[in-house]
């Protein structure tokens, strides 16, 4: 009985192995700095570290199958927006980087930036929409819409659907909110 199950997840977990990328490590970079600067004492220093064994594998486990790919795509880590360590411009012993379209030399997607919304402002539309124009701190400005059909809502950023829910799943946030909140 266990082999039938033990199986199947050994195989999962050496595929899932497989999306891993290298990259600047940062969410273990952020438990180590913890782990610093949680005590002066050396020795106190390393039996914290014992203690957060298990978490340290968890945070590589995190670097290596979410953020270090991310890091890797992006050009960019998404935690301490730094350049991949890849793209890091050195001496080299072989440059091929000029024999290579563009394409092949930078990072395919555009780094995740990271938008912090300084204002919004809210405005009805009608019994069935309204807008929220919002301000980002960089400047740039984009408009959230929630638009009811029917029993569902669609929610869009700047006319592209990013989300739908229904009036039910609405209604049980809105109890579950005000629960956690009394």
């Amino acid at each position: 009985m266990i082999n039938r199950f033990a199986k199947p997840i050994i195989i999962s977990m050496s595929l899932v192995t497989l999306f891993g990328c290298v990259g600047s490590n940062a969410v273990t970079g952020k438990l180590m700095e913890f782990n610093v600067k949680a005590v002066d004492n050396r020795y106190a220093r390393g039996g914290l570290n014992m203690l957060l064994a298990p978490a340290y594998g968890i945070t590589v486990a995190a670097d290596y199958i979410v953020f270090n790919s991310l890091e890797f795509w992006t050009g960019k880590n998404p935690i301490n927006k730094k350049p991949h360590i890849f793209d890091t411009k050195v001496d080299t012993y072989i440059d091929i980087n000029d024999q290579l379209d563009d394409s092949l030399t930078e990072a395919p997607i555009d780094p995740l930036a990271k938008h912090v919304i300084d204002h919004s402002e809210m405005r009805v539309i009608n019994e069935d929409q309204i807008a929220i124009e919002l301000t980002y701190n960089d400047g740039s400005h984009a408009t959230l819409t929630g638009e009811r059909f029917g029993d569902e809502v669609h929610y869009s950023i700047d006319n592209q659907v990013i989300a739908k829910t229904s009036l039910e799943e609405m209604q049980m946030y809105m109890a579950s909110a005000e629960q956690s909140q009394g």
